[in-house]
């Protein structure tokens, strides 16, 4: 399932705006929060989607039956970028496990780069709900590298990717490689340049949030 928020009206058109709009973007705090009231919405309408088995909640007044969440879920996130969005998934779903994944681009004189992994930090996955997420999905491949690398803890009952931002290509990449993958993103851009930036976009995620990345 692939789910794009751009293409339904709701609030999240302004989050993904504020998100974007080079104004907006000098004040981190906002830009931060912007990405966790993302998390939030997304995690809301992922919550619609999973088991619910009904339980018997005690009232000062009596019994009630409510349909509650049933099964174990984990957040994971992919370091730094994914912090607010990772947030605002959690705020919704607070009893989650989590996981964490150290990637980065190691860029090349050339222009090109390859993604290293540093380390993960996850909880057995064995039938859970594995929710992922980085705030741009542009080539898909540290989306890739580190959903491989989770997988090795464990087979998922559900997978679910989310992103602020993915790019066609990026999209294209993970349905291809994770076709069971659900997929929620704020908006989809065509265009990838040649040094695998989205555009429009809105900028390195990373930077945005928590200022600019010492430089190797």
């Amino acid at each position: 399932m692939i789910y794009n928020f751009n293409d339904h009206n709701s609030l999240a058109n302004k989050f993904v705006s504020e998100l974007r709009d080079v104004n907006v973007q000098n004040d981190r705090m906002r830009f931060r929060r912007n990405l966790e009231r993302l998390g939030e919405v997304m995690a809301y309408e992922i919550s619609k989607t999973i088991n619910y088995t009904s339980k018997d909640i005690e009232t000062p007044m009596g019994i009630a039956k409510i349909d509650l969440p049933d099964q174990k879920v984990v957040l994971a996130t992919i370091l730094r970028a994914g912090m607010p969005l990772h947030q605002g998934l959690l705020n919704y779903f607070d009893g989650a496990d989590n996981a964490f994944v150290s990637a980065y681009r190691r860029h090349h004189k050339d222009g090109t780069f390859e993604i290293k992994m540093e380390y993960i930090s996850s909880p057995k996955l064995d039938n859970s709900i594995l929710i992922v997420a980085d705030p741009m999905l542009a080539t898909g491949a540290s989306m890739d590298i580190s959903i491989k690398g989770l997988l090795e803890m464990g087979t998922p009952a559900e997978l679910h990717v989310v992103t602020a931002i993915a790019s066609s290509y990026g999209l294209n990449y993970i349905k291809r490689l994770y076709p069971q993958a659900h997929i929620w993103m704020g908006a989809l851009d065509e265009e990838l340049t040649a040094k695998s930036y989205i555009v429009p976009g809105l900028g390195d995620a990373g930077d945005l949030s928590y200022g600019s990345k010492m430089q190797d």
